[in-house]
């Protein structure tokens, strides 16, 4: 691709190394330097209650390795790589419509650079350039499958006061978590765009779209004790402008039975030059000749001894000659239901249903000093657009100790009923079954 951050980044280190550390220095950035990861398999199965030809239930396992190696800190420069490589052992389907595409892709390997950077780091400021792995509510890793998805970019993280953090960050590209490269697309664009492995995203642009400069974005998070709020401003070049901000609040009352409050807020336009309205993509079957999306949460929680307990509300409204009638824009995790609204299920949120409201319940519990978690939550949407549907979900963790301390056993189970539209044909339901075995060493 066309960027080269990761190779000037690198090539920059060297050349700084060369000029000001004397040999025995430079032996201990690599000697002292650290290599760690994580093994992973995963198996993945997609049931409909409904099959068609087009939608048949789907499958997918595969095994990975996530290896990431980093240098010793010189005048607070280091370097980072991490390789990622999965394999299905020839397991997939000859029919690609069987094959649960959003695990790997629909090949039987794959392996990519996921991180090549540069850093520097002192006490106040975090400065990265180069492919890495991002984390903010709206563009971030969406670490579910069995590679991550990192980017080709420069990200900044200052630290004015403990608890406090200011991002900044520019993104050229991205390797999505099932492509094998970096490229200049997002989730609205077809798969296989300019020979991107791309699957699993929503896809409305046609094949002559033209390509995704990027993104800018700027946001600060603050930590103190049960506090917790952060704000974000994203421009999402030629798609969509983005301001978001959520908080919550822990009441400590000391009896162990601690009340939780937080709410969240969502504001969208498009931009002067908008490739969404350019080439009428229609999300959710509608095209428009804006964007605009506005979005508001709450959560009404309680923390008690070794678990909690959330009630949650998002609303999405209609927005009259919007696109998707005021879908949010969200090139990095739609379809993919990663976003971080609070009714976002497994398989589905507002991001992917469109413009209405949902409500969910989840509980969580810890069992054996946080070595056994259970999770359930269910969750209801009415959209304008697809009626009503309910989501209903399990979540079972399981972390070893001892000799098998980095083991992780995790079971997710998510039955989708009711609705229309793609996620489930005919009216019928969708049933998610996802066994994940990881080792982290």
């Amino acid at each position: 691709m066309r960027n080269k951050l990761a190779t000037a980044a690198i090539a920059a280190l060297f050349c700084t190394l060369s000029f000001g550390a004397h040999a025995d220095t430079l032996s201990d950035l690599f000697t002292q330097g650290t290599v760690d990861g994580q093994l992973r398999v995963y198996d993945f199965n997609r049931d409909y209650g409904v099959q068609t030809a087009a939608k048949p239930n789907a499958q997918a396992f595969s095994a990975a390795i996530l290896l990431n190696a980093k240098t010793a800190s010189l005048y607070g420069f280091s370097l980072g790589a991490s390789l990622v490589s999965a394999n299905s052992f020839e397991t997939q389907s000859d029919n690609v419509k069987e094959i649960d595409s959003t695990l790997m892709g629909p090949g039987n390997s794959l392996t990519a650079l996921s991180q090549a950077y540069l850093q520097y780091q002192n006490s106040w400021v975090l400065l990265k350039g180069g492919y890495q792995y991002i984390d903010t509510p709206w563009l971030g890793s969406m670490d579910g499958r069995v590679i991550p998805a990192s980017y080709d970019a420069l990200t900044a993280d200052f630290k004015p006061l403990a608890g406090w953090d200011i991002v900044a960050l520019r993104t050229f590209g991205w390797k999505s978590r099932t492509s094998d490269n970096y490229f200049d697309d997002n989730l609205y664009y077809p798969t296989t765009y300019h020979g991107d492995s791309l699957y699993a995203g929503n896809a409305p642009l046609p094949a002559t779209a033209p390509s995704a400069p990027g993104t800018w974005a700027l946001g600060s998070t603050y930590v103190n004790g049960g506090l917790k709020v952060q704000g974000w401003y994203y421009d999402f070049m030629d798609f969509a402008h983005m301001g978001y901000a959520d908080g919550s609040y822990v009441f400590n009352t000391g009896t162990g039975f601690n009340p939780v409050i937080g709410a969240q807020l969502l504001t969208e336009t498009g931009g002067s030059d908008n490739t969404l309205v350019d080439t009428q993509a229609k999300l959710l079957g509608v095209a428009g000749d804006d964007v605009k999306s506005r979005a508001w949460g709450a959560d009404l929680g309680l923390v008690i001894p070794n678990g909690r307990f959330d009630v949650y509300y998002n609303k999405l409204s209609q927005e009259d000659g919007a696109v998707g009638d005021g879908a949010i824009i969200s090139p990095y995790t739609v379809g993919w239901s990663t976003d971080p609204l609070y009714t976002t299920s497994m398989i589905r949120g507002l991001v992917e249903a469109g413009p209405g409201h949902a409500w969910k319940a989840k509980a969580a519990y810890d069992f054996f000093g946080s070595k056994l978690q259970l999770v359930a939550a269910y969750a209801k949407y009415t959209t304008d657009l697809f009626g009503d549907s309910h989501d209903t979900y399990f979540d079972i963790i399981y972390n070893f100790d001892g000799y098998l301390k980095g083991l992780q056993l995790r079971y997710r189970w998510e039955l989708s009923s009711g609705g229309t539209g793609n996620l489930n044909p005919g009216n019928g339901s969708f049933t998610y079954n996802r066994v994940m075995l990881s080792y982290k060493f």
